[in-house]
């Protein structure tokens, strides 16, 4: 029995020292150094150790964060901090003042004038000279006279702009440009609230920044390991990876090298390469640009006027309805519309204009035209194009078009469409379907495409081309034709244009493989890394 005892004595010993000899040869140096340094009764933070050691807050961070993994450490307490920031806007309030302090001023020295006059004068928005005025009048220091000008009504200057410049003085001369909430008065801190707002939020002085101060305390099992460390005669200064100037000065062979474990398994390693879908994107630019088309883009918010009324859509057509577009809620209109674009096309919808037209025979609403939407289709570009447009002459682009529409395997709200026009007196219907053609047959892949007749307000002829899908069928890949002389001659263009608007989205279902569009913007990463393209 004693035999008995003893060997279940030296077998368990046995182990523990295995255990913390494997155990120290996978300590990071950045633990190492920690478990050399402090003891039992030390309290243990980020700035500590930044301070004492050296490191980084991050490297501090890993180091508690590893040892806790290891149960070497444990979390004795989190104290919450709230700072505040000086912004951007701070620093300018610092030079030039508050806009409140400014409109006091310039009236003491200017006597009684309009708001928008004030903005003028001081180089301010109308928007910040509302604000200030509002704030002030309350506080009896501003007035509205008779005549609907600001005056100044002789008050003292609000204590709370005292203190503000105080508060921007004060985290001025700091080297991080914070304050803590702790070294603020109560009247301070009162102040302060008026003056920040959460990080991400513009034109405040200060942005609030809320941290905590994590404190950390060795548990008693780290001491079997330093002990280990120190007869192991490990510091935390090995050498973990020699660099040209080691080698060439001779230090390596002053110090000794950290042990490495060659049994851990690599890291994975994962090659960058472009995105399948951008890559598609790219080559479909490629082909265009190598048979002389030039690139045109423009913005995704548009008015109605060159999303609709510059291509011949009668304002009270069915597509512009709510639900087939996006509006703005703000702001909800263009300024103005180019001219002479703006009365051509007013004209053309009214009584045909110089076109040889009817029109649409009703008034043109010139408030609806200036209304701002999502862009709804690719055409629009061609809109904005023709009127700058050489001829002969052969453009595309790529649009990213909104639609309120229901998403499924060919359907999406928002998708990419690849626009084109090509101007020329020789261009005709058989230049089209050679187009149309090339885009299912060379870009897309499709084995089986058929052209469908079909009908836009801006074409005419107009043609959809169809493609078949392995799995989901036949689907329309686009539509084009050739357009009207309602919607070329209102922009000064007297030649035949061809037009297409594809959607680039359906093309990349047959060319990368896919059967649902909704892969093309899939969030695991892992399937994205694994689709393959044939570009």
């Amino acid at each position: 029995m004693y035999y008995l005892r003893v060997f279940r004595f030296y077998k368990v010993g046995r182990k523990k020292l295995t255990d913390v000899k494997t155990l120290i040869k996978n300590l990071h140096p950045l633990e190492t150094k920690v478990l050399l340094k402090y003891g039992l009764k030390d309290e243990l933070t980020s700035e500590r150790l930044q301070a004492e050691l050296g490191y980084k807050e991050g490297h501090a961070n890993q180091a508690f964060s590893w040892l806790g993994g290891k149960n070497l450490l444990a979390e004795t307490s989190r104290k919450p901090h709230t700072y505040f920031e000086l912004t951007d806007f701070g620093r300018t309030v610092a030079e030039n003042g508050f806009a409140e302090e400014r409109i006091i001023s310039y009236l003491k020295d200017n006597g009684p004038h309009l708001l928008p006059e004030i903005a003028s004068a001081l180089g301010l928005e109308n928007k910040d000279i509302g604000s200030a005025f509002g704030s002030l009048s309350k506080e009896g220091v501003l007035k509205m006279n008779a005549e609907k000008k600001a005056e100044y009504t002789g008050a003292a200057v609000p204590a709370r702009l005292t203190v503000a410049k105080e508060l921007i003085a004060k985290a001025a001369k700091k080297e991080n440009s914070q304050l803590e909430s702790t070294e603020l008065s109560k009247e301070e801190l009162d102040v302060m609230a008026g003056l920040t707002k959460k990080r991400g939020v513009s034109e405040t002085p200060f942005r609030t920044l809320e941290r905590e101060t994590v404190t950390y305390k060795l548990t008693g099992d780290f001491e079997q390991v330093t002990k280990a460390l120190k007869e192991a005669g490990i510091t935390g200064n090995e050498i973990g990876e020699l660099s040209p100037s080691m080698l060439a000065s001779g230090d390596w062979r002053k110090g000794t090298f950290r042990g490495y474990n060659i049994q851990i398994p690599p890291a994975r390693i994962i090659p960058g390469r472009t995105n399948p879908y951008v890559q598609f994107l790219e080559s479909v630019k490629d082909q265009l640009c190598s048979l002389g088309f030039e690139e045109f883009d423009g913005p995704l918010v548009e008015t109605e006027f060159w999303n609709g009324d510059a291509l011949f859509m009668p304002q009270f057509h069915a597509a512009r309805d709510i639900h087939d577009v996006y509006r703005l809620k703000n702001p909800t209109h263009a300024k103005s519309i180019e001219e002479p674009y703006l009365s051509n096309v007013a004209n053309v919808h009214r009584n045909g204009g110089n076109t040889g037209s009817r029109g649409w025979n009703y008034e043109f609403d010139n408030e609806f035209t200036r209304r701002l939407i999502m862009r709804s289709q690719g055409t629009v570009l061609s809109a904005h194009q023709l009127h700058k447009a050489k001829i002969p002459g052969k453009y595309f682009g790529i649009a990213r078009c909104f639609r309120y529409d229901k998403v499924d395997a060919t359907h999406l709200s928002d998708f990419y469409q690849t626009e084109g026009i090509v101007l020329g007196k020789d261009v005709n219907l058989r230049t089209l379907l050679g187009f149309l053609r090339m885009f299912a047959v060379e870009i897309a892949g499709a084995t089986e495409v058929k052209y469908v007749p079909g009908y836009f307000p801006f074409t005419e002829p107009s043609i959809e081309v169809h493609i078949k899908h392995p799995k989901l069928g036949w689907f329309e890949l686009g539509g084009s034709g050739i357009f009207r002389p309602e919607v070329t001659k209102a922009m000064g263009i007297d030649v035949p244009v061809l037009a297409w608007g594809i959607g680039i989205d359906r093309m990349a279902l047959m060319a990368l493989g896919l059967n649902d569009l909704r892969e093309l913007f899939c969030e695991d990463v892992e399937r994205v890394r694994l689709r393959k393209a044939k570009f």
